[in-house]
């Protein structure tokens, strides 16, 4: 048992299944005893009403059945009970029952009984009120000042208040501005009614200015009370808090003081008659109920604060006093006299647990006991302590840190991609024009070894191809189970993906408790992109492709897209992506070289790409291992750099219109501020044209917040172009110098480090740190070189030279035969052996050099074929030329 756990002294469970709320327990001497003893009055949502007057033969004892004085049903869901002088003519305490549509008010009378059942104990209805609107809360107290009886205000939810004297109907008013109702006190010392609206504003309203204001039932204007007849109903001061309340209680130090308790789902706040904070608290927890209540310490007050953590914590004023643990969430808390025990903490929460507990502590009796002392046989120790080193040495020998076969053998992950297009095409919502769009279906198969718990099975490809469905969870795997999903992969944008991999990711976590993730790896089909077209004559864009075998027939490596109808002309193949946009393959007849050409350079990455892995796949199959390709052109970078230089205009044009978007808003807030406080003053001024002003700012606003958006959707167009174009430069390099497939992925991850473009992160500044961190490590010359410092923060460039200059100094080195490398001893400078007895280029005078020279130049290898030489054996179609 907890140390501060509450003591619980009486407790019982309120029927099945039943809700209570805050307003549904009452404690009072509803019965008129005159003995000072309290009862507690609970009632429900389900309408039962329950008098408890609880005698429990020793603390912690159950509900006994002589402790439930009554029990009635009334049909209606109860909302609130209170106990007041409710009946006129007499000052008996009597029982006032709030539902949805009706008023009631009771008296509970008990009978002495002769037998040993014990005393017997009614309920007789005085008078109900039936409501024309659905009620919310009520209130009670002297309204007015009036002596010896009570009057109810009753809340609607629609923001009405309805003031009845006992039996009688007095009037109703709606508070301006009304939306949700909230929680309603009356004060007595102000006579005022004090709530909190929808706006989070605590409002006070006079009750003398309620009873002289129009008419609730007359909320229309008449002749007369534009005349002057009737009042306005006017709030008589205000306080913004900040958040919704829960409850509201006013609690009086004497007649001189009183102080407004108010709680919000994150502070309590203690108020002065006048609305001034007097203090107020931050909670900690979010809190479910309060009661404030008078301390024994003058001029401060003391308060309950139950929470959703199970916790009462009383504090006196903002001080923590003592926190005491509950065992449920209370919604309501009360403290009174029962059974001659005098503060009695009362708690109910909102499944019908009511508990009677009071505030100490359970010391702890438990004594420990001592150990038995025995003597260490040091020995057997140590023999002990070398079996278990060995034991770990040797598993840490066998099996390693992690037991990769193990983890593998846990789950097996295959993809396998339709060879065709799908009979239905499930492509929706596409932007790519009057094409019909393909779509292909991918089935992931998952088998698992182990019982497996929530595994989560995320598929990825690249934008703007899109995913029928993306996520796929499975709740529970049982060993040896096999489960299969599929889905369909199709074109959206109307520009090209830069890759056509998907990627399949499994994350599931092992019996032990370990995380694991898994992955698989699918390539989509050319004809998921592109369709069969007509070879172009003229293309601004080329490449050719030298290989070590004799040409392949493109009908046998693009079976899909060739024209049977022309046999003769297999050797020229045209596709069309369905962006738009061309390209033609051709291949030499007597020569082993390929041709690719398009008018945009982007788009030669796809096809070059498919080309070499088509060409790999189909000598493997006739058991030829020695094909290579190489590439002897001169490298295109003039090109890429134009590419570079439009993504780079985007970002700087983005960083503009925010900048311009962000001026227009501040602009557009000021004009508010200004037009409000024109209109909150109470002599009314001239607008001297603001609401001009600000219609015209506001149409500034939403035309830039387009522009923005247009802007970030070219950007993410023109950053897959410049991936695209990125990827067939890295595979250029990559047959130009002969790399191996380790140093093409160093160059992919300098050049290719992001998935997502971002103002805050973009291409530019990252690829430029990559390429000198290479330029300084396993490309550098000298160790001045090595001991550059690179700049750790990484901000958008002025202009992009800088960049263009490194990428053209990377080829460079890499032309001069520098390798590149990510091994321990990369630092060391590299000897670069030159052809021909060529002298190395210092880095400071390329730098120097203007880059109006043509990149080309640098790379350029007379002895091989320029891209601008024309290939005659493989021009078969008339006027195809270059």
């Amino acid at each position: 048992m907890s140390l501060f756990k509450a003591r619980d002294w009486w407790s019982t469970v309120l029927g099945e299944k039943e809700e209570f709320d805050q307003g549904c327990l009452c404690l009072a001497d509803v019965d008129n005893t005159g003995n000072g003893q309290d009862k507690i009055i609970v009632g429900s949502f389900m309408g039962y009403l329950r008098i408890f007057n609880p005698h429990p033969v020793k603390t912690g004892d159950g509900a006994q059945a002589e402790d439930l004085l009554l029990e009635v049903h009334l049909r209606d869901p109860i909302l609130q009970v209170e106990v007041g002088k409710f009946v006129s003519g007499t000052e008996m305490l009597h029982l006032a029952v709030l539902h949805s549509r009706k008023l009631c008010v009771y008296s509970v009378s008990g009978t002495l009984g002769n037998v040993e059942h014990g005393n017997q104990y009614q309920i007789k209805l005085m008078y109900e009120h039936n409501l024309q609107r659905t009620a919310c809360n009520m209130t009670y107290g002297s309204f007015g000042g009036v002596k010896g009886r009570d009057l109810i205000c009753i809340q609607s939810m629609d923001g009405m208040l309805m003031v009845f004297e006992q039996e009688s109907y007095a009037f109703g008013r709606f508070l301006p501005g009304s939306l949700l109702p909230g929680p309603l006190a009356y004060s007595s010392r102000t006579d005022s009614f004090i709530t909190v609206s929808s706006c989070q504003q605590v409002e006070s309203y006079k009750y003398q200015v309620l009873a002289f204001a129009t008419d609730a039932d007359k909320r229309q204007e008449t002749e007369q009370q534009k005349l002057g007849s009737g009042k306005r109903l006017v709030v008589d001061w205000t306080l913004n808090i900040g958040e919704q309340a829960l409850d509201i209680c006013i609690v009086s130090f004497n007649q001189l003081a009183s102080s407004v308790f108010v709680l919000g789902e994150r502070n309590f706040f203690c108020l002065k008659d006048n609305g001034q904070i007097r203090f107020m608290k931050k909670l900690d927890c979010s809190p479910s109920c309060f009661l404030p209540y008078c301390s024994v310490s003058e001029g401060t007050m003391n308060t309950l604060i139950g929470n959703h953590n199970n916790m009462l914590h009383i504090y006196q004023d903002v001080t923590l006093k003592w926190a005491t643990q509950l065992p449920h969430i209370p919604v309501a808390v009360r403290v009174g006299c029962l059974h001659d025990l005098k503060g009695v903490i009362v708690t109910l929460s909102d499944d019908g647990h009511l508990q009677c507990s009071y505030l100490g502590t359970d010391p702890s009796l438990f004594q420990a006991p001592k150990v038995e002392s025995r003597e260490l046989h040091y020995d057997e120790l140590d023999i002990e302590l070398k079996e278990l080193q060995k034991i770990i040495k040797d598993v840490n020998k066998s099996q390693g840190i992690w037991p990769v076969t193990e983890r593998e053998d846990d789950l097996k992950v295959s993809a396998m991609v339709s060879p065709n297009v799908d009979s239905v095409s499930q492509a929706t919502d596409v932007e790519v024009g009057i094409d019909l769009i393909p779509s292909v279906t991918v089935k992931v198969t998952l088998q698992n070894r182990l019982a497996l718990q929530k595994a989560k099975l995320s598929v990825y490809v690249q934008p703007p191809l899109v995913l029928t469905c993306d996520q796929f969870t499975f709740e529970f795997m049982a060993p040896e189970m096999s489960r299969t999903v599929a889905f369909s992969v199709y074109l959206k944008g109307s520009y090209t993906p830069p890759e056509l991999e998907g990627n399949a990711v499994v994350s599931y976590s092992r019996p032990s408790g370990i995380p694991r993730v898994i992955q698989c790896k699918f390539r989509l089909p050319l004809k998921l992109i592109c369709l069969p077209g007509q070879p172009s004559k003229t293309a601004s864009h080329k490449l050719t492709i030298d290989t070590n075998k004799s040409p392949v027939s493109l009908l046998s490596l693009f079976p899909g897209f060739a024209n049977q109808s022309e046999d003769d002309q297999v050797n020229i193949m045209g596709f069309r992506f369905l962006g738009g946009s061309r390209v033609t393959l051709l291949a030499s007849k007597t020569s082993q070289r390929y041709r690719i050409q398009s008018e945009q350079f982007e788009d030669l990455w796809l096809i070059t790409n498919e080309l070499i892995i088509r060409l790999q796949e189909y000598f493997e199959k006739q058991g030829i291992k020695d094909f290579a390709c190489s590439f002897s052109g001169s490298m295109p970078l003039q090109e890429y750099f134009e590419l570079i230089d439009h993504h780079f205009e985007l970002r700087i044009n983005g960083e503009k219109l925010e900048e311009l978007l962000s001026e227009r808003a501040v602009q557009f807030r000021a004009i508010q501020r200004r037009l409000l406080t024109r209109f909150k003053d109470k002599t009314p001024a001239p607008l001297q044209h603001l609401d001009t002003l600000l219609d015209g700012t506001y149409k500034q606003v939403i035309a830039l917040a387009d522009a923005v958006e247009e802007n970030q959707d070219n950007l993410f167009q023109s950053f897959t172009k410049l991936r695209s174009a990125t990827h067939l430069v890295i595979l250029l390099i990559g047959l130009w110098q002969k790399l191996s497939p380790d140093q093409v992925a160093i160059l992919e991850a300098a050049f290719l480090p992001l998935q997502q473009d971002t103002q805050e992160l973009g291409w530019e500044e990252t690829v430029d740190a990559a390429i000198s961190h290479l330029l300084k490590t396993c490309l550098s010359k000298s160790s001045k070189e090595q001991a550059l410092n690179l700049s750790s923060q990484l901000n958008i460039p002025k202009d992009t030279s800088r960049l263009k200059k490194h990428i053209t100094l990377l080829c460079d080195r890499l032309a001069k035969g520098g390798r590149l490398c990510l091994s321990t001893d990369a630092t060391a400078p590299q000897i670069m052996v030159m052809p021909g007895g060529c002298t190395t280029i210092p880095e400071s005078d390329l730098e120097e050099r203007s880059i109006e020279q043509d990149s080309t130049e640098l790379f350029t290898n007379h002895k091989h074929l320029n891209l601008e030489t024309p290939l005659p054996e493989v021009l078969p179609l008339q006027g195809l030329s270059e």
